[in-house]
């Protein structure tokens, strides 16, 4: 069932010579602006109950220009935007709120904008007071708040109870790490019972963990509309492209599911990049725990370049980081390289993940970032699997050097 449909969205601001020509622009008068803005232009998607939507974007991509045309604080210039059912929406920090009321009366005061009685909001003011857990400031003024604080507030009061569409814009990063985690356990649990998501932040790693679909917005319209791999990925590599000159990118999903992009200048490309079996050295598509495994990358370079850093990401089948490095860190920086040289790093180590499939992304930069000199990123480059065939039973992507001790009773 379709929740929410936005159908060609578009929002102008104009700017006019005179207060006159303004007045006669809203009247329908054929004025033409001397200056024009489009924050949102021409987006159109659909959201199913219980489907969650990220979206994701730099600084002035029109997401939060998109949620307020959504939830109708914002009049569009152009489409529609029609949502089936309550919606609740957490835009902007304190949005709503008077610095000079209590968190009580905040609650009570910003409940009833949302469509909430003030009968209802009685009944549920223990749930929210409870959720916030920000103790005796729960009556205490909002100028007295930390912003984290006010966020605790502002989210326990959105989500009093499940709407059918939950917003949320940025406002859980201003919060500690413990209530964080109990904003997403909520979140999650609303989305099982059915509610649909609509997530805008900057943690990517919340993206892929929540998300069903992502949605990128670049200068107010949609860039990529995809799984959260892919466009996350593709989003990590435009960044880059937009910080280095001549870069190429190239995107494809492979036959076992995962989404592989490549990016960079290519002036040092990987030739060879194999998982080898540390003692017989042959190839391995399927480790076992506990194995001895060496990755091997040979580097070729096209060109002179000063310096040549090579990193790694492991990553599980969810696209979490499960661990990463690169030799800037280990202080193993190759100076000088020549064109036509061609470089071959070995890292060896111990499988000790869990059983699952995995994923490594190389990276071959001139420092520790890949912002500075994207010579070749490359995304689920090698992917494997691991198998659990000698060790005892664990759940998790790490099997910890850990055994129980038990003491006074017979085992």
């Amino acid at each position: 069932m379709t929740v929410l449909s936005v159908s060609h969205l578009s929002k102008r601001y104009a700017s006019y010579a005179s207060n006159l020509k303004r007045f006669a622009g809203w009247f329908g008068a054929p004025v033409e602006p001397t200056e024009e803005f489009w924050p949102v232009k021409d987006i159109s998607f659909s959201l199913s109950a219980g489907e969650a939507l990220g979206l994701i974007g730099q600084n002035g991509a029109g997401k939060s220009t998109l949620l307020k045309l959504i939830t109708g604080t914002v009049r569009p210039t152009e489409g529609t935007a029609h949502v089936g059912g309550r919606v609740s929406a957490i835009l902007e920090l304190g949005l709503g709120f008077n610095p000079e009321f209590t968190g009580r009366q905040n609650a009570f005061h910003a409940g009833g904008l949302m469509g909430l009685s003030q009968a209802r909001l009685a009944e549920l003011m223990p749930h929210i007071e409870d959720f916030a857990e920000i103790g005796e400031f729960f009556d205490q003024p909002l100028r007295t708040y930390s912003s984290g604080m006010q966020a605790r507030l502002a989210f326990a009061l959105a989500t009093a109870e499940r709407p059918e569409v939950l917003i949320v814009d940025e406002v859980l990063s201003v919060g500690d790490s413990y209530f964080q985690h109990k904003s997403f356990d909520r979140i999650r649990s609303f989305r099982a019972a059915g509610t649909s998501i609509i997530l805008v932040t900057h943690s990517l790693a919340d993206v892929r963990t929540l998300c069903d679909r992502v949605i990128l917005l670049d200068k107010g319209r949609v860039l990529k509309d995809g799984s959260p791999d892919e466009v996350v990925d593709y989003y990590n590599a435009l960044i880059a492209a937009k910080e280095n000159e001549n870069l190429k990118l190239v995107q494809r999903r492979e036959k076992d599911g995962w989404a592989f992009t490549r990016s960079g200048t290519f002036q040092v490309k990987a030739s060879t990049l194999e998982l080898l079996d540390a003692e017989s050295r042959e190839p391995v598509k399927i480790a076992f725990v506990g194995q001895s495994l060496v990755l091997r990358l040979v580097a070729k370079a096209e060109a002179d370049i000063s310096r040549l850093v090579l990193g790694y990401m492991l990553r599980d089948r969810t696209g979490h980081i499960v661990w990463g490095t690169n030799t800037w860190h280990t202080k193993q920086v190759v100076q000088k390289v020549k064109s036509g040289e061609e470089i071959e790093f070995q890292l060896p180590f111990t499988c000790t993940l869990g059983q699952g499939s995995y994923s490594f992304t190389p990276s071959l930069a001139s420092s520790d970032t890949h912002l500075e000199n994207n010579y070749e990123w490359q995304d689920n480059a090698l992917v494997f699997d691991v198998v659990n065939a000698t060790h005892p039973f664990f759940i998790g992507t790490s099997e910890l050097d850990a055994r129980f001790i038990i003491n006074g009773a017979a085992t």
